[in-house]
């Protein structure tokens, strides 16, 4: 670790959070927590862990790149979930926890006597987050449900791509963080009424509906006029301009679709009169438009070079940019100056970069303060301060494969 000054402990630190599950889901929503100060214990079978532990592209070591990322912050415990000591163990985590997260099947913490009646009859104040495909009710409750699934039936594959194909998918896993983004505010909205009644309650995050609850006024269009909206590529029907426009030498993305913003985008062009043309004077006028003016506004934007389009449209006060990847990201002014990328020290890798904790808040900020941590790195220390477990009982836990 580093010899960095102490880092703020962050506005939930006085928390304790049981992290079940694996992949996404479940563990960014623990990520988040643990980003903000929480003690998340994550539960990880002896045998192999998280298989998070394994995506991506592998390195030379044999390690994942993503498990620094989505297992910072967190406690490592092994434990076996299928044997009975594994799950009385976790019961008596649960009486201690304010949290419970997890991402599997419905029906399947039941099965192993984790149910949440069972565990708030003991622990009445514990908040439980279920994160799961189609909910926790219903006729598709007990299906599989990955977030490709849930992004497909939520309405966003629908809309993703170009019209001539088939629907794209966003280059990361978005319906499973949208879901365990909508779990921490159902947590954080939870504990907020636990200080009230000293009651928790659960938290039902499918997935499915996490991306339908970002699909704007998609359900209202339809229901109101009968439009079914459908792929566009990089454009929103009848918003423009707002677009990627070609460059003398790459690409940027131009977004003057309000009507004193478009006036703005016509002086930048030297067409001041552009704005008064009846096919573009206001928003309805250039959605009808929107090809022609896409096109008008291409023509003009590839006779210059990319840095000097953005200077002249940054000095007219036309939002632009640059299509960021990593290596722009670990370049620009903005990112350094907001330390919106860390690094952090890592016991294999060395300094590793990654994305900081967001939001950024004036008082309690969040922190990465170490990265993903080894299977049951933890093990010994949580289950001995946590439940008593002595040195001896320990061991006898681990040759018997419960932890």
């Amino acid at each position: 670790m580093s010899d960095a000054p102490p880092q703020p402990k962050g506005p939930l630190a006085d928390l304790v959070v049981i992290e079940l599950g694996t992949l996404i889901a479940g563990p960014f929503c623990g990520q988040i927590l643990a980003d903000f100060g929480a003690e998340v214990i994550k539960v990880e079978d002896p045998s192999a862990g998280d298989p998070m532990r394994q995506w991506g592209r592998s390195l030379p070591q044999g390690l994942s790149p993503w498990w620094p990322v989505i297992g910072r912050n967190k406690k490592s415990v092994t434990v076996n979930l299928r044997a009975l000591e594994g799950q009385a163990i976790v019961r008596e985590l649960a009486l201690k926890a304010d949290v419970l997260v997890e991402n599997f099947r419905p029906g399947t913490m039941e099965k192993w006597g984790l149910g949440y009646e069972g565990l708030a009859a003991a622990n009445p104040r514990l908040v439980m987050a279920r994160v799961s495909g189609f909910g926790q009710t219903g006729p598709y409750a007990a299906r599989a449900g990955y977030g490709l699934i849930g992004e497909a039936m939520g309405g966003l594959r629908a809309i993703t791509g170009e019209p001539d194909r088939p629907p794209a998918r966003a280059g990361v896993s978005i319906g499973d963080s949208l879901a365990a983004t909508h779990a921490v505010m159902g947590i954080l909205m939870a504990l907020h009424v636990r200080e009230k009644t000293g009651r928790g309650q659960v938290i039902d995050a499918a997935i499915y509906e996490s991306v339908l609850a970002m699909m704007e006024n998609l359900v209202t269009e339809y229901d109101l006029t009968g439009y079914i909206r459908e792929r566009s590529g990089s454009v929103l029907p009848g918003i423009a301009p707002s677009n990627v426009y070609p460059t003398a030498d790459g690409m940027i993305l131009i977004g003057g679709n309000g009507d004193t913003v478009f006036a703005r985008l016509c002086e930048a062009m030297g067409a001041p009169t552009l704005r008064d043309d009846p096919r573009y004077r206001d928003h309805a006028s250039r959605g009808v438009h929107q090809a022609e003016l896409d096109a008008r506004i291409g023509d003009w934007s590839k006779g210059y070079a990319a840095a000097e389009l953005l200077a002249l449209l940054e000095a007219h006060g036309v939002p632009c940019g640059r299509v960021f990847r990593a290596p722009e990201m670990l370049e620009d002014a903005q990112y350094a100056a907001r330390d919106s990328v860390v690094t952090v020290d890592h016991p294999v890798f060395g300094p590793i970069r990654m994305q900081n904790a967001f939001p950024k808040m004036s008082e309690t900020p969040g922190a990465v303060r170490w990265p993903g941590p080894t299977l049951g790195e933890h093990t010994a220390a949580v289950l001995s301060e946590k439940l008593g477990l002595s040195a001896e009982k320990l061991d006898a836990l681990k040759a018997g494969g419960v932890i």
